[in-house]
């Protein structure tokens, strides 16, 4: 395809919305010639399309006062219709323009909103963006009032639009509405650092480089300019520096005097190998690098500073981590070494609010992938993820597949188009993260669209040579346009590789979902597809690996899901509890790490239908010895019941097997006698080193709220999980637990969640979201028989907004 119609083919759907800087990664200093300003806080807003709010003397003192992240409607966390958050909402913000916008260029940035903005400042419409999962920007300048107040509006579509990935057709997963990331404003100089991205190279050699482009927004190319490119590493020692002499181009026409064959982007700023606003600064003799790889994610800053006749006039800065990741024929390969991918599919949806929580709230999903069940590999399923997601993954060593909106539905031409702007927004944001390691540019599970994929793809290289791209699809059969050959497949056994980089994407999930409720039979079950599946992906090295669908339960529409607009496809439930299978990732970590002995079964003598059949364990550890006592009797005996190694018969290629143990294994005497209470010891290198018991007597003992956090910002947005469970003396939790537990909250916060909540499966979870005041907040929970809890969270005090 000639370069001219690639541009004007994926002219974008709305010229005024230009790719944001991505300034809220970095902000700077009050010092700094560039000024980011949250304006988060202070919203008022109305769940209908107010006609005549756009105006700036428009009366919104009826109007709810808000912060951002906001969903457009609370709903309860199952059994909803999806039309309860499918309405136009308005959102009004006032501010006085900064004393620094003085003689510069001022933007709106938001992180997103779902699912089409239209944006007014002053009452002038500034137009609409399509999307809700990628960022956007306006240019606020000339429309802003020198003195008194400027009002900034929304109106927020959230419907389904057709028009609009990844709608048109129908969904598995339900979108939610609201402005649900974060928005600011951004001020900078007339000539400007629109966007960074960071190339590590030659990591493995004793000579890496890092080639930094930077790429500036130019008014006018009066004066002299440099760049100065700064490293640093994680202690803000600076490693590296570089000035250089640069010649800016205000062409208004970004493919002036190029290859007209050479792929580009819709945008004149949207940064190509040849695109006039890049200027690329290469750091050089850099010496002592540490890598950042899964168990030590190394991370550096790249500083860039924009200088004209001497003068700083822009400074930014990124993150960025030196590694080397490819797949190959032989597998994935991170610096050199092959690395077998194990992963999940994540929705960044939670109960209650959908998709709008915070920070922190998003940052503890990756903890969760990473620390608590080793994962080294997530996708964000199907759409672009929070950047605070992202960043806990660089943190933490969690690879990532990243992919634009989409499920199995292409729309025309239109339709295409935000599709392919999807991708130039996702990768422009994202590329200078080390965790990201492959750019899905398919929509999931659609079907051959040649014309399309090509351009996704030419799109994706053109701006980021340094990664690899996939498609996520169903059939094997598929054009093969990508790098990698990204490949869901539900049926077992898996179907060979049918290409040599071939990563499996999706599994088990809607085959075989499973409840926390679900007797042992399918608990086991579940535990074991999943086991089965990476067993076989151990056993060939041209698998890279697989990514298990899916790490947590999720709200879908009624013609999915269980029949109460819930996919319980998870290893882990809806509110971040795991589910037995969840075990099984758990346990695939070297014990070093963490010891891990997880049953896959309740303790119940019939909660199979016919009977105790068998155990599942995950486990890591080489030998295990059960032992058996009377329920409720500490001076009574423990006896030994059974041994066992791992299941290597059936497991042979998985390091960590799961233990499974026949009821003809076992001394069932000792059960038929009394059921009594199981004891679980593990073994390594014939020294115990875990122990877990479990209750034979059938009664709930003990109700606990185990909060994520217990401190937080009085920023209004700042949020906590509290997870409430009912247990045995052991700990363990009663699965068939159900009851309604009773909150009061006191304190400058608010509680997220249903009140009174019924407990599912023996647990479940609420949110504590802190106010705009500092202060002590306690959640006291009262359970009918077990009494009651609290836990308490303290609220430090934030700056407020400076507009």
């Amino acid at each position: 395809m000639r370069r001219r119609e690639f541009l004007k083919t994926s002219a974008t759907v709305a010229a005024a919305t230009t790719l944001p800087a991505v300034a809220f990664a970095a902000p700077a200093s009050m010092e700094s010639p560039r000024t980011v300003l949250a304006i988060n806080r202070n919203w008022r807003y109305h769940p209908t399309k107010v006609s005549g709010a756009e105006t700036p003397a428009f009366d919104d003192s009826k109007f709810e006062r808000i912060v951002i992240p906001h969903t457009n409607i609370k709903m309860p966390w199952h059994n909803f219709d999806d039309k309860m958050y499918e309405f136009v909402s308005t959102y009004r913000r006032r501010f006085k323009t900064p004393a620094a916008a003085k003689g510069k260029r001022v933007f709106v940035d938001f992180e997103g909103a779902m699912t089409a903005s239209t944006v007014y400042i002053n009452g002038h419409n500034l137009g609409e963006y399509k999307g809700g999962f990628t960022p956007f920007s306006f240019e606020l300048t000339k429309y802003l009032k020198a003195e008194g107040e400027n009002v900034l509006v929304v109106h927020l579509d959230s419907t389904e639009r057709a028009d609009i990935p990844p709608f048109g057709y129908e969904i598995d997963y339900m979108t939610f509405g609201g402005i649900y990331r974060e928005v600011s404003l951004r001020i900078v100089s007339p000539t400007y650092i629109d966007n960074i991205f960071a190339a590590p190279k030659n990591v493995l050699s004793a000579s890496p480089f890092v080639d930094v482009d930077c790429f500036i927004a130019a008014e006018s190319a009066d004066g002299a300019y440099s760049l100065v490119v700064k490293l640093s590493d994680a202690e803000g020692k600076e490693i590296a520096r570089q000035e250089q002499s640069i010649a800016l181009n205000t062409s208004p026409d970004p493919s002036a005097g190029k290859d007209p064959e050479t792929p580009a982007s819709p945008y004149a700023s949207t940064q190509t190998t040849t695109d006039p606003a890049k200027h690329t600064v290469t750091l050089k003799d850099l010496k002592n690098i540490k890598l950042w790889d899964i168990q030590e994610p190394n991370l550096y800053t790249v500083h860039v500073l924009l200088l004209k006749d001497g003068k700083v006039i822009d400074v930014d800065s990124r993150r960025i981590g030196f590694r080397e990741a490819m797949f190959t024929d032989g597998g994935f390969s991170l610096n050199g070494k092959i690395v077998k991918l194990r992963g999940l599919d994540r929705h960044q949806t939670f109960p209650f609010v959908g998709q709008a929580m915070p920070a922190r709230v998003q940052k503890k999903d990756a903890d969760i992938l990473r620390k608590g069940l080793h994962c080294n590999l997530v996708r964000t399923s199907h759409y672009p993820q929070s950047r605070h997601f992202l960043d806990r993954c660089d943190e933490i060593g969690l690879l990532v597949l990243e992919e634009i909106p989409g499920w199995q539905h292409i729309g025309p031409e239109p339709w295409k188009l935000v599709a392919i702007d999807n991708v130039g927004r996702m990768v422009r944001r994202d590329w200078n993260h080390p965790s990201i390691i492959l750019w899905g540019v398919r929509i999931n599970e659609s079907k051959d669209d040649h014309d399309f994929y090509i351009r996704t793809n030419a799109l994706s290289h053109a701006l980021d040579t340094t990664r690899q791209t996939g498609g996520i699809r169903y059939f094997q059969e598929s054009e093969f346009l990508e790098d990698v050959f990204t490949m869901n497949d539900f049926g077992f056994p898996l179907k060979k590789p049918v290409h040599g980089k071939y990563l499996n994407t999706e599994f088990v999930g809607h085959t075989y979902p499973t409840k926390t409720t679900d007797d042992d039979e399918r608990q086991r079950e579940h535990t074991l597809r999943h086991a089965r599946i990476h067993n076989q992906l151990a056993s060939d090295p041209q698998y890279a690996g697989g990514i298990g669908w899916c790490a947590f339960d999720y709200n879908t529409h009624a013609n999915f899901g269980a029949g109460d607009r819930i996919c319980y496809h998870g290893v882990i439930d809806i509110f971040r509890e795991n589910k037995p299978a969840a075990g099984f990732y758990k346990s695939q970590c070297d014990p070093a790490e963490e010891i891990v002995l997880e049953p896959a079964f309740h303790w119940a003598n019939s909660d199979e239908s016919v009977g105790f059949s068998e155990m599942v364990i995950c486990s890591n550890c080489e030998h295990l010895k059960f032992y058996i006592r009377e329920s409720g009797n500490t001076a009574a005996e423990w006896k030994l019941a059974a041994e066992a190694d791992p299941d290597r018969k059936q497991f042979e290629h998985l390091k960590y097997a799961p233990f499974v143990i026949k009821k003809d294994e076992i001394d069932y005497k000792k059960i038929d006698q009394f059921w009594g209470d199981l004891r679980i010891d593990g073994f390594i290198d014939g020294k115990q080193v875990i122990s877990k018991s479990l209750s034979g007597d059938g009664n709930n003992k003990k109700f606990t709220l185990l909060p994520d956090d217990e401190a937080l910002l009085a920023d209004g947005t700042d949020t906590t999980r509290v997870v409430l469970r009912v247990t045995d003396e052991f700990g363990a939790l009663r699965t068939y637990a159900d009851d309604p537990i009773e909150f009061t909250l006191e304190g400058p916060g608010e509680l997220i969640g249903e009140n009174p909540f019924s407990l599912v499966g023996g647990t479940g979870a609420v949110w504590v979201r802190a106010k705009e005041m500092a202060g002590t907040v306690t959640l006291k929970a009262k359970h009918p028989r077990l009494g009651s809890q609290s836990v308490s969270f303290r609220l430090s005090a934030v700056p407020s907004e400076t507009v």
